[in-house]
């Protein structure tokens, strides 16, 4: 900066503060734009489970025929493929009932498929032998088809969790498969929130319901004749 004979000393160092002081604000917006110019970080989807494991609720009792339940080998569950993977999945009844939509913030922890039966395994080892399937043969084969597992809109902010599986009884008899019984299970349960945490409970509770109905079911039915 050339100074002017006129200018003291003092003129001259306020001048130099002011000049310092508007690049120090131009400089600050220049950071600013440039900081809100960076993407932002990822969001993880939240994972959920069923929780701990289910108290099974119905009573123990012995079988049909009296005697001790017989073992069971519980097979893998199937599952069409809009089920199987580990979107948490709802459908508005309201707009579009056929239309599967995925949450994009939310994701099963497993295929529901698995989580259903790991839920299932335990009230049933509760009151019997259970074996998974390379554990070798069984009296008993339970199969079982999850059918559906999605939450449903009623209105934009009521829904509830809908399962619904296929169960078929087999037993093995010289090494073959003979059809003992077969029965459809549908449970529904309303959801706390309209989003996917509250469709997760629902499900949840719909899930506890429906293998609560399925223990009872194997309860009744007569033990394989020997």
């Amino acid at each position: 900066m050339k100074v002017s004979p006129n200018m003291t000393s003092t003129s001259v160092a306020n001048s130099d503060r002011r000049v310092l002081g508007w690049a120090g604000f131009f400089l600050s917006i220049l950071l600013i734009g440039g900081c809100s110019a960076l993407p932002d970080k990822p969001v993880r989807p939240a994972v959920y489970d069923c929780g701990p494991g289910l108290v099974p609720t119905a009573t123990p009792a012995p079988a049909a025929s009296g005697g001790a339940l017989s073992p069971l080998l519980l097979a893998d569950i199937e599952a069409p493929a809009t089920v199987d993977g580990t979107a948490v999945l709802y459908r508005l009844a309201y707009a579009d009932v056929q239309q599967l939509r995925p949450y994009a913030q939310a994701r099963w922890s497993m295929p529901p498929a698995q989580l259903v039966r790991q839920r299932l395994r335990d009230p049933l080892s509760q009151q019997r032998v259970v074996l998974n399937p390379a554990e070798g043969p069984a009296g008993w084969i339970l199969r079982l088809e999850l059918e559906e597992f999605t939450q449903v809109f009623e209105t934009p902010d009521r829904s509830v969790g809908l399962v619904r599986l296929r169960a078929t009884l087999l037993e093995t008899v010289n090494g073959r498969e003979r059809l003992v019984a077969q029965r459809r299970f549908s449970a529904q349960r309303p959801a706390p929130s309209a989003d996917a945490p509250g469709g997760v409970r629902a499900l949840t509770a719909a899930s506890d319901a429906a293998i609560d109905e399925i223990v009872q079911w194997l309860q009744q039915v007569p033990a394989p004749a020997r």
